[in-house]
């Protein structure tokens, strides 16, 4: 298989893994960062944007793994490259979420005195 498949599959699941956590804050009806949000990645967009960008993002990680090449549960190489995009975005974003979020926990704190 050429090289380009195994990269459209790495990209998916960097795709389904960037779904999850818009679709559980806009189902959960949460404020959550979206591209669209002002400024772009930094400010919190709506539930319903959420989960509209949710719906993109799988929609994409779909055609990627669904379209192109010829993807198959069965073929261990396939699914590993799909885990390594899921896993290093899931990374990433875990990492810039959690400073983030701790720099926000850390400005609400109460002041002791």
């Amino acid at each position: 298989m050429a090289w380009y498949f195994y990269l459209s599959y790495f990209f998916a699941g960097a795709f389904f893994a960037n779904a999850v956590p818009h679709f559980v804050n806009g189902i959960s009806g949460r404020p959550f960062s979206t591209p669209f949000a002002s400024p772009p990645g930094k400010g919190l967009s709506s539930p319903l944007v959420n989960v509209l960008w949710s719906a993109c993002n799988f929609a994409a990680g779909y055609f990627l793994v669904c379209h192109l090449g010829d993807f198959h549960t069965s073929n261990f190489r396939d699914v590993l490259v799909f885990g390594a995009g899921a896993l290093l975005l899931s990374v990433m974003l875990a990492r810039a979420f959690g400073q983030r979020l701790a720099g926000i926990q850390d400005a609400v704190k109460p002041q002791t005195k």
